[in-house]
């Protein structure tokens, strides 16, 4: 094969599951992303990961989920394991916003996209055709930066 083409071909390690609108689906995928991380032989770092899946399937099953639909997690290990991503698909509408200050202290909720943005490197919102997906994502070091996934 040709160098060029070789460079081109990059492997990506995938994992995907459906969640319908019901309090244990939050669970299920806590133990489903960290099920895939132990597999990926990817322990250290990976609370901070299954948190951000935990609040990231929560806000779904909260806010973007209608009755009768579900969400989806997408977890992904990019080529050389220098990216790890995060996804929720949701069906609703409405755009996930930072609370200020991660919410008032005596307030049960308002933390959750505050925690997300406070572990991860990077986090976004995409549109999709219903809904939105929810994403996050851990990037190994480089250009002299040391991020969490390279204590993975």
């Amino acid at each position: 094969m040709h160098e060029e083409a070789e460079l081109e071909i990059q492997a990506v390690r995938v994992r995907t599951a459906f969640y319908r609108r019901e309090r244990r689906s939050v669970a299920l995928a806590r133990e489903f992303a960290r099920t895939a991380l132990a597999d990926w032989d990817r322990k250290r770092g990976a609370d901070d990961v299954v948190l951000c899946v935990s609040e990231l399937s929560t806000n779904a099953l909260l806010h973007g989920v209608p009755p009768g639909r579900g969400y989806r997690l997408w977890l992904a290990l990019g080529a050389e394991d220098k990216v790890l991503r995060v996804e929720v698909h949701d069906s609703g509408d409405g755009e996930p916003r930072v609370s200020e200050g991660g919410g008032a202290a005596d307030e049960e909720r308002g933390r959750g996209l505050w925690l997300v943005s406070a572990l991860a490197d990077a986090w976004g919102v995409e549109e999709r055709l219903p809904g939105k997906i929810v994403w996050c994502e851990w990037r190994t070091e480089g250009e002299g930066e040391e991020s969490p996934l390279s204590e993975f």
